[in-house]
């Protein structure tokens, strides 16, 4: 069973990485310690490909909460919670052969940081 996530309006898109001006794209949920991630669908339970380039609109020392696969061709499969909130989703209008997870927004830690 998948499970499903319901998040408060409106998003605050972040960035997007497209050729024909649409998605994927990345959005800071209201409580600003989650990332909504629109991307491809895959034929993995919540699931989504994205492509590398969408990473780089990640807030400063943070990074997605969630593990990536590299699938080997410019993109990455990242899973996390199905966004169910359809408030959410009427803002996305996400097209069909797409979906929108929720992640964690995690805190960068470098191995060669420099202790505070």
């Amino acid at each position: 069973m998948m499970s499903s996530i319901r998040i408060r309006t409106p998003l605050l898109e972040v960035g997007t990485d497209t050729k024909q001006g649409g998605s994927p794209k990345l959005f800071i949920a209201d409580d600003e310690r989650r990332y909504v991630v629109q991307g491809w669908l895959t034929d993995r339970p919540q699931t989504i490909e994205v492509p590398h380039g969408l990473l780089g609109y990640l807030e400063p020392d943070t990074c997605l909460g969630s593990l990536l696969h590299d699938t080997g061709h410019g993109t990455f499969l990242v899973s996390g919670e199905i966004l169910s909130d359809r408030e959410a989703l009427e803002q996305l209008q996400i097209p069909a052969h797409e979906i929108a997870i929720v992640v964690a927004i995690g805190d960068q830690r470098r191995p060669d940081a420099v202790p505070a």
